[in-house]
């Protein structure tokens, strides 16, 4: 009981100190993280001028589940597909940056005089920018929707594949002293296996499972069953030797294609925020004043060389991705700190003898220092690009726009109707091949413990038997998948053939090799069960192709997981389409072009209520268009200048993302809101009536006070109560009358 004690004083001291630091953060009007960190460096057990932690240990273990709940809420707004998106953008930033930024820490280790091992270290955590410091900066500032914030999200969750990498290659590096280049490629590929295999089986379970149990489903059970998946993909991600914060991402990008994605969003903000805190909190625990002084000239040398070469690798992996310069210079500028993955690198580094230990803290110092800096880098990177637009040479700027541009060269080479065939050949090969090899696996492994609960004296060629065939039946709509193109693969490829007949070889070839790579998982089931002569083999291959050849429309009717899979995947899409069909005709067609659309609350006191659209300055100051009025449940397209703008309509505007903005701000402005009504003492009192007084034998009608801002309620009399009194009623001495209204109107009744 004692240690449970100790636990909620911790909780309760790191909770009230971080309240206090957040306000007087609110009140300078700086991010609330800083408030945090502050909060947490003077509660925590290295300073010993305020009541500090006990119980670390704890402290640590909530933190974790705060980092759980921030990659959580990261995946819901952030799902696979907006992945695949910016997946290439963003996959050659973090790379980039992941690089050179490695090359920097062991040149960096060297001139500080550490060892080979723990130069190789320091070039791993300089890698690292911190995803849950990010998410939080953003949220506060409101940058979620800018044009960057998807490309720099994408980078970070492909910086956390690397880390993970990372982790597998330096553990190895410091254990052997070789570089164990196959046992990277193969923690590379367990990494792909699984993000696939969890991503098709989430994707066809999970929206499926509750949109059936829809009418049961209230915000509390879905606030549990959500949190439920959550945690069980993190234990399944440790299990499988991941780390929490890839698992809680992976369910919260699968929930986020679910039509109940943005309601969970919203059910687990409150969490998300209380354990983010402790997470914070507990970062500024880690700040020792005592190494901090000991060692500041390296704590300001690896701070200096981290924020400014992550902004320079960040800031060309983003132009060499294909991004304008205003993209790169804000990406790059958003990225310059350390992230979690330092603490977690520096840590293995130590634990396993190859690091010092002040190397330890000196790394969260660098850590804490440079995200206190991460909201005012983020505020800068606005007058860094204005600042680079106006001194860099002409050249390199046309060079730049033109390297950026030529993204819309490939966005268009990207509809030749070969790489679209190519491109869904491998989404195809891939997804069904991850699949059927998680089932194999899975029945080398477990069906002979499945088989054993009802028997143990099964023959051997009768096990056999059974497994293969079980085997094969729960591959069978696999199998068919891989081996049988879908009807928009072959729209395209009779098309192609009928465009120019060579082309029937290739598309030949494509569907060969597939019912190859499915005839290989029927060949592996079975010499997995029997031993049998390579003829036989054989004799199975030319069978199972020639039966995918001659039956492959027959085996398309039974596309029924393929089916499930699409409908699911683009439920969201879909439902999105029924409800704005014009934003989402924008989104499709113009999204390349900066062009986007943007709902808009008019205020119940805005000065532009009331109006015409051809009055008012929407167009002329902000250059946004008004493409629809929503009010109530009518909907107005395309509205005239003849149209009025009434309080509480949702208009729907469209226009670049600085217009759109513009407009927002615009539409908010309190110098076009109404003068607030003035503030009035409302009042409910009794009062005692007397032959003198006033209401004495008048009627309610001939005192008329609801013209003076006073009504009566109800009236106490020796014979009962009478509640909202008519207008003939009439007042008596000794009569209790009850008053409700502005005070001083309800005191000169007295």
């Amino acid at each position: 009981m004692a240690e449970e004690l100790h636990l909620v004083q911790d909780l309760a001291l790191i909770l009230i100190s971080a309240g206090i630091f957040t306000i007087i953060s609110k009140a300078l009007k700086q991010p609330l993280i800083l408030g945090y960190i502050v909060a947490g460096f003077l509660v925590g057990p290295h300073l010993g001028l305020f009541p500090s932690v006990t119980d670390t240990h704890s402290v640590e273990q909530w933190s974790e589940i705060g980092i759980i709940f921030l990659l959580f809420s990261l995946g819901l707004e952030f799902s696979f597909k907006k992945l695949i998106k910016v997946g290439s953008s963003a996959l050659i930033m973090a790379v980039t940056k992941c690089i050179g930024m490695f090359m920097v820490g062991i040149i960096l280790g060297s001139v500080l005089h550490w060892t080979l091992m723990e130069s190789v270290f320091l070039g791993g955590l300089l890698s690292m920018s911190s995803t849950t410091i990010i998410i939080k900066a953003y949220d506060d500032m409101k940058l979620k929707n800018k044009p960057y914030a998807s490309l720099v999200f994408g980078s970070l969750v492909f910086e956390d594949l690397i880390a993970i990498l990372l982790l597998v290659l330096l553990s190895t590096l410091a254990v052997s002293n070789k570089f164990a280049g196959g046992e990277m490629i193969g923690s590379l590929l367990k990494l792909a296996f699984f993000m696939v295999l969890w991503f098709v089986v989430g994707i066809f379970m999970i929206p499926t499972l509750l949109k059936k149990a829809q009418k049961y489903i209230n915000d509390e059970i879905l606030l549990i069953v959500s949190i439920g998946l959550c945690f069980g993909m993190v234990a399944l991600a440790e299990y499988v030797g991941f780390s929490s914060a890839l698992g809680a991402f992976v369910m919260g990008s699968i929930l986020a294609e679910t039509l109940e994605g943005e309601h969970i969003m919203h059910l687990t903000d409150s969490i998300k925020d209380l354990f983010g805190a402790i997470f914070f909190v507990s970062v500024g625990m880690m700040v020792n004043p005592q190494v901090i002084a000991e060692y500041w000239i390296t704590i300001l040398v690896l701070t200096v060389v981290a924020m400014a070469g992550i902004l320079f690798f960040s800031t060309i992996g983003s132009v060499i991705s294909g991004q304008n310069l205003e993209n790169a210079v804000h990406a790059g500028f958003s990225l310059a700190q350390l992230g979690e993955f330092a603490f977690i690198i520096a840590g293995l580094g130590c634990s396993l003898g190859v690091m010092r230990d002040f190397i330890y803290p000196v790394v969260i110092a660098v850590s804490v220092i440079t995200t206190f800096t991460t909201p005012y880098m983020i505020n800068a990177a606005g007058p860094a690009y204005r600042l680079l637009l106006k001194k860099l040479p002409e050249e390199w700027l046309d060079r730049i726009n033109a390297f950026s541009s030529s993204d819309k060269s490939d966005t268009a080479a990207a509809k030749n109707e070969w790489r679209r065939v190519v491109r869904i050949w491998l989404v195809r090969v891939l997804l069904y091949g991850v699949v059927l090899l998680a089932l194999f696996l899975g029945a080398h492994l477990y069906m002979d413990k499945v088989l054993g609960i009802f028997s143990d004296n099964w023959a051997e060629p009768l096990k056999g038997i059974i497994k293969t065939v079980v085997t094969l039946v729960l591959m069978s709509p696999f199998l068919g998948g891989m081996a049988i193109s879908g009807n928009d693969v072959s729209k395209s490829l009779r098309k192609l053939i009928k465009e120019k007949r060579s082309n029937v070889w290739p598309a030949l070839s494509l569907l060969l090799i597939r019912i190859l790579l499915a005839m290989a998982f029927v060949i592996a089931v079975i010499v997995d069960n029997f031993t049998l002569s390579w003829w036989i083999l054989f004799l199975v291959t030319i069978v199972g192709v020639v039966f995918f050849l001659v039956g492959r429309k027959a085996i398309k009717r039974f596309s029924l997981f393929e089916d499930r899979f699409m409908a699911n995947l683009n439920v969201k899409e879909e439902y999105a389409r029924r409800q704005s069909p014009i934003a989402t005709s924008l989104k499709d067609k113009l999204s390349a072009y900066n062009v986007h659309t943007e709902n808009v609350l008019i205020p119940a006191d805005s000065l532009f209520a009331g109006k015409q659209l051809k009055e008012l300055p929407f167009r002329d100051i902000t250059g946004v268009n008004i493409v629809k009025i929503v009010r109530g449940a009518n909907s107005i397209i395309i509205p005239s200048g003849q149209e009025y703008i009434y309080p509480h309509d949702k208009v729907l505007a469209v226009g670049t993302t600085e217009q759109l903005s513009a407009f927002v701000h615009l539409v908010n402005l309190e110098e076009n809101r109404a003068e607030k009504s003035r503030q009035v003492d409302f009042v409910v009192e009794a009062i005692t009536l007397t032959e003198d007084s006033y209401l004495a034998d008048k009627t309610l009608r001939e005192a008329d006070m609801r013209s003076y801002g006073c009504m009566v309620i109800s009236i106490v009399r020796k014979d009962g109560i009478i509640t909202n009194p008519k207008a003939d009623f009439r007042f008596q001495p000794e009569d209790i009358v009850w008053l409700a209204g502005e005070k001083s109107a309800c005191e000169w009744w007295n």
